[in-house]
């Protein structure tokens, strides 16, 4: 996966993208994920990869200072005109290189992202570093266990879902590792299919 690839595949998934992702299974994880979730009008928002705006349609983001970054604008598009007279600050943008300043934000959502770009590393560095001291990242992702090795058709697979543009074998245990003295788990909760899907919450220390 590279950024110019996954610009192609993401305009070909744009029309299609909620049918898949925000319906059914994908519909009540990310309405239990928010639920559970209360922003409040002081705290400066980031969301990474909003893609279609799935996630701005479970919770009321009225009055709430919120910046929503994708680095495809064929799914900017959608996400900008379901949330039609919104304050919501929409950026086309790279994850894995953003234009913020150091400790900007309160808050950063990143679902099914770090799965998503080709260097899940670089982008968990990037929302460590917008991310202010206290504040949280919440996530709900695809991972894979560090234990797991994966099996041949496995692996087969795994290069053929690469190609539609998400990888299943990317693991938190190593994304968390070099930051483990500056952040801690919150909350690591399985949320969908098993162990596959997580939620995790991680809050940056003092």
């Amino acid at each position: 996966m590279n950024n110019t690839w996954n610009k192609i595949i993401y305009k070909i998934w744009s029309p299609v993208y909620d049918i898949f992702f925000n319906a059914s299974y994908f519909w009540g994880a990310r309405k239990k994920l928010f639920q559970e979730i209360k922003f409040n009008p002081n705290q400066k928002i980031l969301f990474v990869g909003i893609g279609t705006g799935a996630d701005l349609e479970h919770f009321d983001y009225t009055g709430l200072d919120i910046i929503a970054i994708d680095l495809s604008s064929d799914m900017l598009k959608i996400a900008k005109k379901k949330t039609t007279g919104s304050s919501i600050l929409f950026l086309e943008m790279d994850a894995q290189k953003m234009s913020f300043e150091d400790e900007q934000f309160d808050v950063i959502v990143a679902n099914l992202v770090l799965s998503v770009v080709p260097e899940p590393h670089a982008c968990f560095r990037e929302m460590f570093r917008v991310l202010k001291k206290s504040g949280e990242i919440i996530i709900f992702d695809k991972f894979n266990s560090i234990s797991k090795k994966p099996s041949i058709p496995k692996e087969v697979c795994r290069n053929i879902i690469k190609f539609l543009g998400t990888d299943i074998d990317v693991k938190f245990e190593d994304l968390y590792e070099e930051f483990r003295t500056e952040l801690f788990i919150k909350e690591e909760t399985p949320i969908l299919f098993g162990e596959m899907y997580k939620k995790i919450i991680l809050s940056k220390r003092e």
